[in-house]
């Protein structure tokens, strides 16, 4: 019987999914080698995020900064406003860290092992391991919610995540092929991400229908299990929008330490269960009738949302006027501007 590494490997070669950041499987073998540093921006932008939403970031990336030196070199600011509404700022942060650090100490090439990779600004276990097999064919064991998935129903385990991921990540190496271990970890994501899907898996067609013992027992749609999660809190915050008369808005650049950390925004209070207001300015503020709601990762945001229209000479006592381009700011400030913009057309 064919090892099963090989099977979904000639699975993969013809069904592969494009990526921008990907070599497809014929190119591999003819010898084109993948591009470590688009490996690299594709793994950060990937973190919690899907493959949708980072295509377009990631062409938009390499066509501003097609090297990790260009990366490096360039300004915070334009990093952070190209970064904006893709979420999770502390990666574009890790990011420039990151790119400074590979020119600063490498030469401005990746490193090629999962442990030097490890010491690099942002980069943890999973992302060293997949930039180690991915770009450098190492053959490092790949484990995303994907292959979490794929590895419980291939072997029926019904512990919960997330105790039960170091078992999974031990059966997942131990599939791992020394040889295309890149294409290989690339094709178990593929796998999860198109086949072993997480409602409705189309067993019938899978590579590995035969050795699914979740198939055998029924309970593939049941796994992996996961531990029931705590309610999510919701926290309260204000968020201050004035403009002045010749059109300029007033905005700060956020605390580089925290969420949004380095990304402008609107001034405003702290986000708990009883914001302190302290407006960044003495002005006629008015509440607008509405609230812009968003959801981080750990707890639930509503932010009161308090407008006023000053004179071209005021002067705040944070943050400072300038003109606006609402593509710059993350989400959450983004759907202020767009509730104040609705107030604005009906003025």
């Amino acid at each position: 019987m064919r090892d099963q590494s090989a099977v979904l490997l000639d699975w993969y070669d013809v069904h592969a999914r494009d990526m921008p950041w990907r070599v497809p499987p014929a190119a591999r073998k003819a010898g084109v080698l993948p591009d470590p540093y688009a490996v690299w921006l594709s793994e950060v932008m990937l973190q919690q995020t899907t493959v949708a939403a980072v295509r377009d970031y990631h062409r938009k990336f390499m066509a501003l900064w097609p090297t990790v030196a260009t990366l490096a070199a360039a300004d915070d600011a334009d990093v952070m406003a190209a970064w904006a509404g893709l979420g999770y700022y502390a990666r574009a942060r890790n990011l420039l860290k990151c790119a400074r650090a590979v020119v600063a100490d490498h030469g401005g090439a990746f490193p090629d092992t999962y442990d030097v990779l490890l010491t690099l600004p942002g980069i943890g276990p999973y992302t060293a391991a997949a930039i180690a097999a991915i770009a450098f064919d190492r053959p490092e064991t790949v484990v995303d919610g994907n292959v979490e998935r794929v590895m419980a129903r291939l072997h029926d385990v019904h512990a919960p995540l997330p105790a039960a991921k170091a078992e999974l990540t031990a059966l997942a190496r131990a599939l791992t092929p020394m040889a295309r271990a890149g294409d290989y970890a690339q094709a178990v994501m593929d796998l999860g991400a198109t086949i072993c899907s997480p409602r409705s898996p189309a067993c019938g067609i899978c590579p590995w229908r035969d050795p699914c013992k979740a198939r055998v027992a029924g309970t593939a749609t049941e796994l992996p299990r996961k531990t029931p999660k705590k309610k999510t809190p919701t926290r309260f915050g204000i968020a201050y929008v004035a403009r002045r008369d010749d059109g300029a808005w007033l905005l700060e650049t956020r605390p580089q330490s925290g969420l949004l950390g380095g990304m402008l925004g609107w001034p405003g209070s702290d986000w708990s269960d009883d914001p302190d207001p302290a407006p960044p300015m003495t002005a006629d503020w008015a509440a607008l009738d509405a609230e812009a709601r968003h959801t981080f990762t750990h707890f639930h945001l509503r932010l009161k949302i308090m407008t006023a229209k000053v004179a071209t000479d005021a002067s705040p006592d944070r943050g400072q006027f300038m003109p606006l381009s609402p593509a710059a700011l993350p989400t959450v400030m983004r759907k202020v501007y767009d509730m104040v913009a609705v107030t604005l057309r009906h003025d």
